[in-house]
């Protein structure tokens, strides 16, 4: 368990933060852009619980995910190589699969697409639809840490690409199982 006494420590005053294995690194690098766009994915479900209300599953599961999301940090936090000294946080398969149950009963009562939809509808819809936009971002970010050469633990990268899927069916099952969609229309202002 993580114990905090004291909040401020100066040590990032030059521009750099440790990782979880001590490891001194630039806050801009592609590791600590990853872990913290997923930090700030994890405030904006904070936000959209705000909206959840009447809809308890979604909330659960919500709240299932911020957890989730401080795993996932610790994870991308955690470089493979070397091995720590001690067994590392690691996302697993059955998490990933969870989120697929969990799509998959969500989608069982919304009509199929026949347009993309525009975010929006009811506050809870639209939060959701920018966390499913900021997690885009956590997986953009963790690809790039990627192609930077860092490894990372693939079911790392399957749970966001998984989890901003789940927030878009999320968001539709929040708009009234959909037929509070806004959709897109093609060339409707021209």
């Amino acid at each position: 368990m993580v114990t905090l006494n004291k909040i401020y420590t100066r040590t990032g005053d030059k521009g750099t933060t440790r990782l979880a294995t001590g490891e001194e690194v630039s806050k801009t690098g592609p590791r600590v852009s990853a872990y913290g766009t997923v930090d700030e994915l994890n405030a904006v479900i904070g936000v959209a619980r705000l909206h959840s209300g009447q809809n308890d599953r979604i909330d659960a599961m919500l709240g299932r995910i911020q957890n989730e999301l401080f795993d996932l940090g610790a994870d991308l936090a955690t470089p493979l190589e070397p091995a720590p000294k001690w067994e590392a946080l690691r996302i697993i398969a059955s998490q990933v699969e969870r989120l697929e149950q969990e799509i998959d009963w969500m989608n069982e009562s919304l009509k199929p697409l026949d347009s993309f939809i525009l975010p929006g509808g009811s506050p809870l819809s639209t939060y959701l639809h920018v966390a499913r936009t900021v997690c885009r971002r956590a997986e953009r970010d963790t690809v790039a840490m990627i192609e930077a050469g860092e490894q990372i633990n693939t079911e790392a990268m399957k749970y966001l690409n998984r989890l901003s899927d789940h927030l878009f069916v999320a968001a539709r099952r929040a708009n009234s199982n959909g037929a509070d969609d806004i959709k897109w229309v093609p060339g409707a202002t021209r």
